[in-house]
């Protein structure tokens, strides 16, 4: 669908320009934040990475509610919905073949993989600093 797509792209070109984001999970009942650094826009789909390894892997895969928070000057992006996990790791396997960073982390040695999801049931909004939504995207 044409408004998800060009959501898809917005969302992209915000995460692009702030280079770093945060996801938030919960933990029990306790948030949880971390910055991450990559996504992907493919097929009209954000797919972010997460080692499999790590808590923020096993916080998702029991309560798969997440929001991302970026920051570009004084807008923000607030993109949050429910986590899908690809079911096999071949998506993973070849964002790790092209990051020498990654590869370090994630090979044969350590055993460890990159889970790699989407959102779905998602809602993205950019806001200026008082809070007031400019754009707003369903998928």
């Amino acid at each position: 669908d044409t408004m998800a797509l060009e959501g898809a792209e917005r969302i992209d070109e915000f995460l692009n320009e702030a280079k770093v984001f945060f996801l938030a999970t919960v933990d029990g009942d306790k948030p949880k934040n971390r910055p991450l650094g990559f996504h992907l826009l493919k097929d009209g789909k954000i797919y972010f990475g997460v080692g499999d390894f790590k808590d923020v892997y096993k916080q998702m895969r029991k309560n798969p509610y997440v929001e991302i928070v970026a920051l570009v000057e004084t807008d923000f992006l607030r993109y949050y919905g429910k986590a899908v996990f690809e079911e096999d790791y071949t998506l993973g396997a070849s964002i790790v073949a092209g990051n020498e960073f990654l590869q370090g982390i994630y090979n044969d040695e350590t055993g460890f993989k990159l889970g790699i999801f989407h959102l779905e049931e998602a809602t993205a909004e950019i806001r200026d600093i008082t809070g007031k939504i400019n754009e707003s995207y369903e998928f």
